[in-house]
Formats: structure tokens, sequence, C-alpha cells
């Protein structure tokens, strides 16, 4: 199975953005499209336990560089409503371009990484006398070494990490294993750690398991098991105690093109 098949399995169920892989010998574009049980980012739910509807768009050459853009719903925006105030913002929009070379047979991916929730009014909560809130609008830099079936990535925000007033310059620690088991299916284990800066209370670890099988004609079936040991703190809503981080699975379909 062809690398970028591999990381297609790995990220289906649980995220967007870049990751580290080798560059295309040409210039191409791919497109994909899917949909999965329910949207989670970095172990946390995105859509309140809902499905969700995600597809993207890539591009690389062969000297390493690359750009793409990726879109899901969410939900977690409006559930942040309160009685007097309306949030809205039901897409997140992913843009992010970098560079990946290879040196000492380590594979090195680096690049910037933007988070768009297209249309939400969340900084608006600060006006409304709720300081501890900001703009939702993210953005990261990230940087990742891949050495056989094991990638270490790195990610640092350089704005307020998601909404949260005083949290720029957070980590995200990631550690995932891809394994070809053979027959088109994929293994792959991951453990994260998110250190939200001026807020240990908001600081957790995700783990999750994704098995995922390529059936052909670019269609991918994937199943991951996720849990996280994130605090009532990630509760996303006023009116609703949903629990983000609680204990999930997900599936999903994806057809790469």
């Amino acid at each position: 199975m062809k690398l970028k098949s591999k990381l297609l399995l790995a990220l289906l169920a649980t995220s967007s953005a870049a990751f580290a892989q080798t560059a295309p010998t040409a210039p191409e574009v791919t497109y994909n499209v899917g949909v999965v049980s329910q949207y989670r980012y970095r172990g946390l739910a995105q859509t309140k336990g809902r499905p969700a509807l995600q597809g993207g768009i890539d591009y690389a050459n062969k000297d390493g560089y690359y750009l793409g853009a990726w879109a899901s719903q969410i939900q977690w925006i409006k559930d942040a409503s309160q009685t007097n105030n309306t949030y809205s913002g039901n897409t997140e929009l992913d843009l992010y371009g970098g560079y990946k070379f290879k040196s000492s047979g380590i594979d090195f991916d680096i690049g910037f990484l933007r988070y768009q929730y297209i249309g939400n009014n969340y900084g608006t909560r600060a006006a409304a006398g709720n300081t501890q809130y900001s703009d939702a609008n993210t953005n990261e830099l990230y940087g990742a070494a891949t050495l056989g079936a094991f990638t270490f990535k790195i990610s640092n925000s350089m704005t307020d990490l998601f909404g949260y007033v005083g949290t720029k310059y957070s980590d995200y620690y990631d550690l995932t294993a891809n394994f070809d088991m053979g027959a088109g299916i994929t293994l792959t284990p991951h453990i994260g750690r998110q250190v939200v800066a001026s807020r240990s209370d908001l600081s957790y670890t995700d783990t999750s398991l994704t098995v995922a099988k390529d059936i052909g004609n670019g269609l991918t079936l994937s199943a991951a098991a996720i849990s996280t040991n994130a605090s009532s703190s990630l509760f996303n809503s006023n009116s609703t105690s949903y629990a983000t981080g609680k204990p999930a699975v997900v599936l999903g379909l994806k057809y790469g093109f």
C-alpha cells in the first residue's frame, strides 16, 4: 500500500491537518470527501457526538512543498451559546502549507496551519463580559519527524488556542504509529498531550486506536476507539452537559481521488 494511502487511513476518523509523508515524484493534486459518525479532534468532540461531512484538497510537488485545505461540520461554537448570547459558526476550514524533506533516513515535515471557523462570533463572549474567551480562529506552526512506522509531531499555537484568552504558545505533542497489517488494513495507535499555556486545568492527554480498511476504488472504512482524561472544564456548552472528552468509537467512510 502506498504511504499516501496509509496516511489517509490513519487520519480518517480523528483529524484534519497536514502530516509527515514523502513528497511525490511529480506535482499532484488530490481530493477527499467523507463522513464520520462524529468529529473528534485531539480526542475532543467537535459535533456533540453527531455525524459530520468532511472534505479536502491537497497539492504537493516533487520539491517537497505542499498546500492544502480541509473542511468539516462542527457544533461546539453553537453549543457555547448562553442565555443572552447566541454564537454561530458551524464550519471549520483548515488551511495549511509546508515543506517535507529527508535527512539521515528520517522524514521531516514543517508547516503552518490555520483553523478558520467560518462566520464565528465566538469573540463576542468577551464583549459580553466573559473575559476568558477570544476569537476561536487559531494559527499553529508544526514540525514532525517520521522514522519507520513512528511519527512524532509538535504543534505550537501562535494565537490564543481555540478561543481561550492567554493561551498563546500552547503545545500539542503527538506520537502516532502506522502499521500495515496486510490485506489493505492499517492499525494506528496514537497518544497525544495538549499543554494549554497558562491554563493547566485545560491540559489533557488523549489516546486512540484506529483500524482502517482500504476497500478499493478510492474508498476507505475506519473505526477508531478514542479516550481522554480531559476535565469537566472542557465541557462545550452552557446549555448542555455533554462531555466532549468522554470515550467514543468513531466510524468513518472516505473517498479519495
